[in-house]
């Protein structure tokens, strides 16, 4: 395994680190280009989860993909499409690397938790938005992904908003245009990516109603996704392990039923 880090955007702090497979030249058919996965950990736009970063990125690297964990702008720093542009950058340096870190630049996929399921999100569903491309160049929509993976995602700006991620990201109060821009079912469109999308019902800090107004903002616009909600579980359970703290078992099936769907997707068969 190769351990990398770069800074994809110049004058952004935000930080990616990919963890890559290396090519073993003397293993006969060994693979050599592989799909991508770039995850987005949660933590309200405050901070970053540590149990929604590695853990998760060895998940995908074990099923053979190139992950990248971005540690995207928080706080003050998120606000004005940063976090936005964190991520599009970071989309668009894989994809210029791609010969380097021998990855599918036609399979990228995003994978978020909670507010880095709303960043995540916000790449996948406003990568040709008139905002961003104001303020950064993304020619022929090199920063679209090719799939989205969601777990409790932060969505709305209405009832069932979480509005301590809206307020960062936004920076400005609820119910204000700026602070409503960031309903991301709002923008949804027949240009956004395929969806992998989780919650659980019981989820007390992002309500589920987050994912239905998601999917059928999806269902509307005919974009292809598979949604699974589990009735018992908290908020950022990660891949519900031991180490990460939440050992469910059934809430646990995310993980392989996302490896098969997103295995599916990109015709990379074990």
């Amino acid at each position: 395994m190769q351990k990398i880090e770069e800074f994809p955007l110049p004058g952004s702090k935000a930080r990616m680190v990919g963890y890559l497979h290396e090519t073993l030249t003397k293993m006969p058919n060994c693979r050599s280009k592989r799909p991508c996965v770039v995850i987005f950990p949660g933590g309200g736009y405050e901070m970053l989860s540590e149990r929604e970063a590695d853990p998760v990125a060895f998940e995908f690297f074990t099923r053979g993909y190139q992950v990248f964990v971005l540690y995207y702008s928080l706080r003050e720093q998120a606000r004005n499409m940063q976090v936005l542009m964190d991520g599009s950058a970071a989309i668009m340096a894989i994809r210029d690397h791609s010969q380097e870190w021998n990855v599918r630049e036609d399979q990228i996929a995003v994978c978020g938790f909670s507010a880095g399921g709303h960043a995540a999100a916000s790449v996948g569903i406003l990568w040709n938005h008139p905002r961003l491309k104001e303020k950064l160049d993304t020619p022929n929509g090199r920063n679209r992904p090719d799939a989205m993976i969601l777990a409790y995602p932060v969505v709305t700006a209405g009832k069932f908003a979480h509005q301590g991620s809206l307020l960062w990201v936004s920076g400005a109060p609820e119910g204000t245009e700026e602070n409503q821009f960031w309903a991301l079912d709002r923008h949804v469109d027949s240009h956004t990516p395929p969806a992998f999308v989780w919650h659980t019902v019981e989820d007390t800090s992002v309500p589920v109603e987050n994912t239905l107004l998601l999917i059928n903002a999806l269902q509307k616009h005919k974009i292809s996704y598979e949604c699974h909600l589990y009735p018992h579980g908290g908020h950022g359970m990660s891949v519900c392990t031991v180490e990460v703290g939440c050992p469910q078992p059934h809430v646990r099936t995310w993980v392989e039923l996302c490896m098969q769907w997103l295995e599916t997707l990109f015709a990379f068969p074990q």
